[in-house]
């Protein structure tokens, strides 16, 4: 049974899946609403029941970045609910390399931080989101990440060659990703990630055939 407009209601089942997302935008973030809104979906058992594992998904920890902050906020609620729960955290999708060098441009260029990146597709992130959802709670956070590293100019040159879109890419060394700057392995993953199947150029080759 879903309510309309609002969050999942179920009488009893077997595994409760939060994945909504933290606003995207400029800070501030309102701490206190992702706190408020978040407390039907993990505050009990009229959304997951006893010993349910509750599943979340973020893309890192950047303090300075309040949409990041805001994810934290998400799984800190999770980890607080005394329910059994996994967090699955991944790296940036590769469908959303276009709408970073959106929020990156200034005219025809595109200005990208100095780091290294790690997209994953997003069916891959489905297909291990659905192995932890079946799988026994970790109590902890699960990593996922695509097969490749790139550095982030390489990656968003990649993203926007999907689609012909001729915008410089550029090296900023202050650009910012979800308004925080980044270090060299901000946003890759750690040795014991669960990794995604798909490279880039697969997926790419995959996208123009079927245009």
């Amino acid at each position: 049974m879903v309510r309309k407009l609002g969050y999942p209601f179920a009488l009893s089942c077997t595994v409760a899946l939060a994945l909504a997302a933290a606003p995207a935008g400029a800070d501030p973030i309102d701490l206190t609403n992702i706190s408020g809104t978040w407390q039907n979906p993990v505050g009990g058992s009229n959304v997951a029941g006893e010993g349910t594992p509750a599943i979340s998904w973020g893309d890192g920890l950047l303090p300075d970045s309040g949409y990041l902050r805001a994810k934290v906020a998400q799984e800190n609620l999770i980890k607080a609910s005394g329910t059994p729960y996994s967090i699955l955290r991944s790296t940036q999708f590769f469908e959303f390399g276009g709408r970073i060098a959106d929020a990156a441009s200034d005219g025809s260029t595109v200005r990208v931080p100095g780091a290294l990146i790690q997209p994953i597709l997003s069916d891959d992130v489905v297909a291990v989101l659905a192995d932890v959802a079946l799988s026994p709670p970790v109590n902890g956070i699960v990593e996922v990440g695509g097969p490749e590293r790139f550095s982030f100019e390489d990656f968003i040159a990649r993203a926007l060659s999907v689609t012909n879109d001729k915008r410089k890419v550029v090296v900023d060394p202050h650009g910012r990703y979800f308004g925080t700057e980044l270090q060299e392995n901000s946003l890759v993953t750690g040795d014991k990630a669960r990794i995604g199947k798909t490279r880039f150029d697969a997926w790419n080759n995959r996208s123009n055939a079927t245009r």
